[in-house]
């Protein structure tokens, strides 16, 4: 896989991509949307008005990373933070990987972004190497590379390197595409 990203006026970008990235960037974009999806209220009026009932941190370590605490020194702050701005926050979550899954033709070609659709899929790749990063347990450079060692010896690992490595490499091309128009 070899994606091209070249910077386009007004802080904008050219992407083009072969069929398999094509499907690769729209299945994690799909897969982010279900991951994100607002929990299931159980106060109507709070869903009303946009607040979630849940104040608590996921369990999950990957939707705790995507959704993190605001205050980790103050749990009642945190807490309520949390009630007020994750309902918000997962909605623009799943606006940006709908911006992004559209963007993508279906055998792969060029992408042209705007510099909005740039911000919207910076975010969502970020969002995506933060899930992959928390299920292949990377929290530093240094798990990153102990991993892509052991990734010699393990196919499934190796494969799942590649992937997240991937959409490593597509972000910083597109920072860089950005900054470089600048």
């Amino acid at each position: 896989m070899t994606a091209k990203i070249r910077s386009a006026p007004h802080g904008g970008a050219r992407i083009t991509i072969g069929p398999d990235e094509a499907q690769l960037l729209r299945s994690m974009a799909d897969f982010l949307l279900r991951v994100v999806e607002e929990p299931e209220q159980q106060d109507e009026l709070a869903a009303l008005v946009g607040i979630s009932s849940s104040a608590t941190q996921p369990e999950d370590p990957a939707l705790a990373r995507l959704f993190p605490d605001a205050y980790t020194d103050d749990a009642e702050a945190a807490a309520d933070f949390r009630r007020y701005t994750e309902s918000d926050l997962r909605r623009h979550k799943r606006e940006n990987a709908r911006r992004v899954a559209s963007a993508i033709p279906e055998w792969g070609g060029e992408i042209v972004l705007d510099a909005e659709d740039v911000q919207a899929w910076l975010q969502t790749l970020t969002d995506v190497r933060l899930y992959l990063g928390v299920r292949l347990g990377i929290e530093t450079e240094e798990d990153a590379d102990a991993l892509r060692a052991a990734a010699v010896r393990d196919e499934s690992l190796a494969a799942a390197m590649h992937v997240y490595e991937w959409f490593t490499y597509v972000q910083d091309s597109l920072v860089r595409a950005v900054w470089q128009e600048e």
